[in-house]
């Protein structure tokens, strides 16, 4: 007698053809057919794509904000979960945008949220104001790395480029200042740029307060 398929071997299924054929390639029904099952015996875990898709979204971060150093300061903390969210996204191809358009109430939302929260509370900002930059940290680096992982490896940004160059030269001053800066691919300078700006308003909110 066939053994009933554990939900954990489905959304590892699902994770490898994520990485064969991006997330447009996800079915219930190719997920099914990698685990040599029909697909209605998956709907025993998952009523639809989207809820394989949550399930996935949240195996992603299982890993993130789970070792916080006892007492360390809010800016380091806010760092580690930023950079742990981005590394969990870009583990798998379209990893920020399988997490995008996700609603999650689980134990690694949560401890997320948590050790966020801790953090910029413990700091001394009203919980309303934590709750929400605790969002928009999240938004931030779901929606850098869904540009990051869109970036073409064809060659194709080549010629991209080479309008832009003639255009910005022609018309646009300040853009053709810039263009050495636009034709850079450095991510990582970027993000950490991006994520310092905003955890530098966070410190000047909190130097505000009475």
């Amino acid at each position: 007698m066939r053994q009933p398929i554990a939900r954990e071997n489905i959304v590892e299924a699902a994770f490898r053809i994520l990485d064969e054929a991006g997330l447009e390639g996800i079915t219930l029904r190719k997920v099914a057919c990698s685990l040599g099952i029909r697909a209605p015996s998956l709907y025993w875990h998952f009523k639809s794509k989207q809820a394989l898709i949550d399930a996935m979204a949240d195996a992603m971060i299982c890993d993130v904000a789970r070792d916080i150093p006892a007492g360390q300061p809010w800016r380091q903390t806010l760092l580690q979960i930023a950079r742990e969210f981005r590394l969990a996204f870009k583990a798998r191809r379209d990893g920020a945008r399988v997490y995008a358009g996700t609603f999650l109430a689980t134990e690694n939302v949560l401890r997320v949220g948590e050790a966020s929260l801790a953090a910029l509370i413990g700091a001394g900002l009203p919980v309303r104001f934590a709750a929400t930059t605790s969002m928009d940290l999240v938004y931030y680096t779901m929606g850098f790395v869904i540009e990051e992982q869109s970036w073409p490896g064809d060659g194709s940004m080549e010629a991209l480029g080479e309008t832009f160059m003639a255009l910005a030269e022609q018309r646009f001053p300040h853009c053709w200042d810039a263009r050495e800066v636009w034709s850079e691919v450095d991510f990582d300078t970027r993000f950490e740029q991006g994520l310092g700006l905003m955890l530098d308003g966070i410190a000047l909110r909190l130097a505000a307060i009475p």
